[in-house]
């Protein structure tokens, strides 16, 4: 059989600019191009453009029935039956329920005073509240300064124990579960959760064990975080505007129309039956709030949100702790989606519309669609488009539908409406983490199960400031000393390298003026990129 001379598999043009590198590389670029390159991003803008419109359309659902539920529905107190529990002279504290407040912790130097403390200043029967403070602390200085100060509260008559573990096994979760087992909170009827940077008002009992006491199909009762740091830097104000569209619409929305919302695993009690009927407290995702809080909706408990009974908090204001933090919060519910979708659907109790809304609204348009369609068609599928100017985008996908959508999330917070246009441009940054943890959490990989507890620095940067300044220190403060390239995320930087290049090209050949975005958004990857984001410890 004759030898095929392998010049004639190669067209001709590729023979004549065989040693021109470049040249052959165009060619063949040009060959692969329009079979199928062309058709490959086209699909891709059409599924990115169906990612957005369901979220289009859920976030102008949620819109029109939170205003609904402030124009039209009963508040908690009118909707459940409400009885405030007064102080009986004849009785004394016996009709007071016996409350067990938690309050789990790790290495938290800088805030446990102010939790145990919060804790201990609640407005309830001394004998009628069991504080458990669980401290699973690797520092021992910083154990034995959490131990002092659960024995200072103890010797002004606080019921107060100090519980550790032999190891972490759990995490959170695994915590919660043990402090539940011992005999001495066997006579709680509910337990409060607060993390160690969270201090509730005296009231928060009073207001909020009336639903659970007068209401014997209420399992939890969650409160609306406030934060101290709000306006620390510019970080800290991006999260509050995140999270108040949260709790503003999310849960308020939840609560009022299906009685089921996450819960947010701090500020909320729950009925102790409930959480046993419910399975306990489980480790097997990052998100164990979350997961019990669907476990237990599934057996027909009912939630209630009180938008109005605030607990302050603190938001973590350095880039590598928020990150930290995203990747969990984005982790843990694809993960727990993956492992009970199968579950909601099979299950018998509850309506068939609220298994919708667990499944599509709840799980699958906010935990997953939301990240997954930010970051694919804005910082991928966009920016190559005008690249392969074949590729048809239409001006209602990449402008109209992101402009209401951005509205939208916005009405959580009028405090910060100026600084709307910097919001989406650092929400695009973060999508990149979020897709990423997302994607990790429904393929189980490797980090699906990576738990990282949140810094926090209460009044340290306060503290530092202020010493700083006082010119009376006998002994300035030593200066902190880092290394620049500790703080360089690559990641960041790539995509802020590919952005600028797509900039650049269509400034030179676009049509659209889409470099304007482009190079605003490779600003912010670069600043994210470098490190210049939150507070610089």
């Amino acid at each position: 059989m004759a030898q095929i001379s392998p010049k004639l598999l190669i067209p001709e043009s590729f023979q004549v600019s065989r040693d021109d590198i470049t040249g052959q590389l165009g060619l063949i670029w040009e060959l692969i191009k329009t079979p199928l390159i062309v058709p490959l991003l086209q699909l891709g803008v059409y599924v990115c453009l169906a990612m957005s419109l369901m979220l289009f359309m859920e976030r102008v659902y949620m819109g029109i029935v939170i205003i609904l539920v402030k124009l039209f529905w009963k508040k908690p107190e009118k909707r459940y039956k409400f009885e405030l529990i007064q102080d009986d002279v004849e009785l004394g504290s016996s009709n007071f329920p016996v409350v067990l407040i938690q309050i789990p912790m790790f290495n938290e130097k800088e805030v446990y005073k102010i939790s145990i403390g919060a804790a201990c200043g609640l407005s309830w029967p001394s004998d009628r509240l069991v504080i458990q403070v669980l401290d699973d602390s690797t520092d021992p200085a910083i154990k034995l300064m959490v131990e002092q100060e659960c024995q200072r509260w103890a010797s002004k008559g606080i019921n107060i124990t100090y519980q550790i573990r032999e190891n972490r096994t759990g995490y959170k979760a695994g915590a919660l579960k043990e402090g539940l087992k011992r005999s001495y909170v066997k006579h709680c009827e509910y337990v409060a959760i607060f993390d160690a940077d969270f201090r509730p008002e005296p009231d928060f009992l009073r207001r909020s064990i009336p639903f659970l006491v007068n209401n014997p199909d209420i399992a939890l009762v969650q409160a609306r975080w406030r934060f101290v740091n709000a306006d620390e830097c510019l970080l800290t104000r991006m999260q509050e505007m995140s999270l108040d569209y949260h709790f503003t619409v999310e849960q308020e929305v939840g609560s009022a129309t299906h009685a089921f919302f996450g819960f947010n695993g701090t500020a909320g009690i729950w009925r102790i039956a409930a959480i046993n009927e419910a399975g306990g407290w489980k480790d097997r995702t990052t998100v164990e709030d979350m997961d019990l809080a669907v476990r237990a909706s599934l057996r027909g408990w009912k939630f209630v949100y009180l938008g109005d009974l605030h607990v302050k908090s603190e938001l973590p204001s350095t880039f590598k702790a928020f990150r930290f933090q995203q990747h969990r919060w984005s982790c843990g519910p694809a993960n727990l989606f993956r492992k009970m979708v199968w579950e909601i659907i099979q299950n018998k109790k509850v309506k068939f519309w609220k298994k919708v809304y667990v499944i599509y609204s709840f799980f699958f348009v906010r935990k997953i669609i939301a990240h997954m369609v930010t970051f694919c068609f804005y910082c991928v599928v966009l920016p190559l488009t005008i690249l392969i100017p074949e590729v048809w985008v239409p001006i209602w996908g990449a402008v109209y539908i992101p402009s209401v959508i951005t509205i939208l999330n916005s009405v959580g917070t009028p405090r910060s409406i100026h600084l709307l246009f910097y919001w989406i441009l650092f929400e695009n940054v973060m999508s990149l983490h979020r897709t990423k943890a997302t994607f990790i959490g429904l393929l189980e990989a490797g980090r699906a199960n990576e738990w990282v507890v949140t810094e926090k620095l209460g009044d340290a940067v306060k503290k530092a400031a202020d010493a700083a300044k006082n010119k009376n220190n006998a002994k300035a403060p030593r200066k902190l000393k880092f290394k620049f390239t500790d703080r360089l995320n690559t990641l960041e930087l790539g995509f802020a390298a590919f952005l600028f290049l797509c900039g650049c090209y269509d400034f030179v050949h676009g049509k659209n003026n889409y470099f304007v975005y482009l190079f605003l958004q490779t600003i912010t990857f670069f600043i994210t990129g470098i490190g210049y984001v939150g507070t610089i410890i």
